[in-house]
């Protein structure tokens, strides 16, 4: 530190110290007073904090209104808590979905005075949802597959009557919501080849996202059903040297992945499934293809796998044989 900052600074302090005393000093041992009056002056809302605060509570009438008639709505979950900030109930209560009740109460219950989703627009009522609920996996809501069809996020959600313990469901778990609507796919996990969701290892949402996706079918990772399948069977993936076309299309080519009566959840039995494309190529398809091809080496058991073992892509050196 050089001598002019040394000195500049011991002035300063000198100076500070000795505006104290003489504020201290002005009123006798009450001279702070007019100092702390003065800043409690500033700290109250000016003019236009005060005309805004009562024009910001028009209109409604508070929880413990609504919950004097409606007290079977009581229980909202997650929504009720108002230790959250973020949550309905620490805002304007039951009015933060509904609207303001003023109206519907001076109706004396006139339904047409509030708010109800279950006679909303679906836009509308995705709408309310989403003024909170649009960030994370509700970020690609808007213009999702389910938000073009108008499915409402009350098609599948529940804020007052929930089946669920978790993510107040309509239902009591994520297998029963999709129900619903995609019979044909719960239908299918029924079958001998299935994906574990029956068993309780793996729910619908653990592939799809239901409330929009950058893939296609609202699947969750990648931008291809390829790549959401090789976030799991990453044997599957590659890159491989000679690789096998159906693989490039994507998995569902040959396998249906919400079930199927075939082994590996496969859509046909082999050796049908690879004579769809293999035609009449090298191995006589029945028995009375041996002499147009001029071979007797038959498929039959496990059929093409049993030597082209290494279907989904080979590196082998014998060339796009796909051995083992």
């Amino acid at each position: 530190m050089t001598r002019r900052t040394f000195h500049f600074f011991s002035a300063t302090l000198a100076f500070v110290l000795a505006l104290t005393i003489a504020v201290a000093s002005a009123d006798g041992p009450h001279g702070l007073a007019p100092v702390r009056a003065a800043v409690a002056a500033d700290l109250q809302p000016g003019p236009l904090q005060a005309q805004d605060q009562p024009a910001a509570q028009a209109g409604y009438v508070g929880a413990d209104t609504c919950l004097g008639c409606h007290d079977d709505k009581a229980s909202m979950g997650a929504h009720g808590r108002v230790v959250d900030p973020r949550t309905p109930m620490a805002n304007q209560g039951c009015e933060t979905c509904h609207g303001p009740g003023q109206a519907h109460v001076d109706g004396l219950g006139d339904t047409a005075l509030i708010r109800n989703p279950a006679k909303m627009a679906p836009s509308e009522v995705s709408e309310t949802c989403t003024s909170c609920h649009n960030r994370g996996e509700h970020a690609l809501w808007e213009g999702s597959q389910h938000e073009g069809r108008d499915v409402t996020c009350s098609a599948c959600h529940s804020v007052h009557s929930p089946q669920s313990e978790t993510m107040q469901l309509v239902a009591s778990d994520v297998r029963g919501v999709c129900a619903t609507c995609h019979r044909d796919k719960i239908a299918k996990l029924d079958r001998s080849g299935h994906m574990p969701v029956r068993e309780g290892k793996m729910e619908c949402t653990t592939c799809h996202n239901p409330h929009g996706s950058t893939n296609v079918r609202l699947l969750r990772q990648g931008d291809s059903i390829g790549e959401m399948c090789a976030s799991c069977h990453a044997d599957k993936r590659g890159p491989f040297l000679w690789e096998h076309p159906p693989s490039r299309d994507g998995c569902t080519t040959c396998h249906d992945p919400h079930g199927s009566s075939n082994e590996r959840m496969l859509v046909s039995r082999s050796p049908i499934i690879c004579q769809r494309c293999h035609v009449q190529t090298r191995h006589p398809s029945t028995i009375y293809d041996a002499g147009a091809i001029g071979t007797s080496a038959r498929v039959y058991a496990r059929s093409c796998v049993t030597c082209h073992a290494s279907i989904h892509g080979s590196n082998h050196p014998s060339g796009q044989r796909f051995l083992r």
